[in-house]
């Protein structure tokens, strides 16, 4: 059973790395934006991997939802004003 657990947190925190490297890598915004909620999804699933749900449900919350959702409402204003 800690062996399921051990590979868990180990894919866990490569998805983790790969995530944050494509949120870096990517040229447009909305896909950095994206890979920024998989990143915070990532990182809450870690979190829960690791017993600690209070911080897993509070970093899905905001790292994966309400941050990535404030960056594209801000990309959608700034474009709608490029267009005028």
């Amino acid at each position: 059973m800690s062996n399921i657990i051990v590979i868990l947190n180990i894919l866990t925190v490569v998805g983790l790395c790969v995530s944050a490297v494509l949120a870096v890598h990517f040229e447009k915004l909305l896909s950095s934006v994206i890979a920024l909620g998989v990143t915070g999804l990532f990182a809450a699933a870690e979190f829960l991997l690791l017993h600690a749900p209070d911080v897993a449900i509070s970093e899905a919350a905001v790292g994966a939802v309400l941050t990535p959702v404030i960056f594209i409402i801000t990309l959608k204003k700034i474009k709608g004003r490029d267009d005028e």
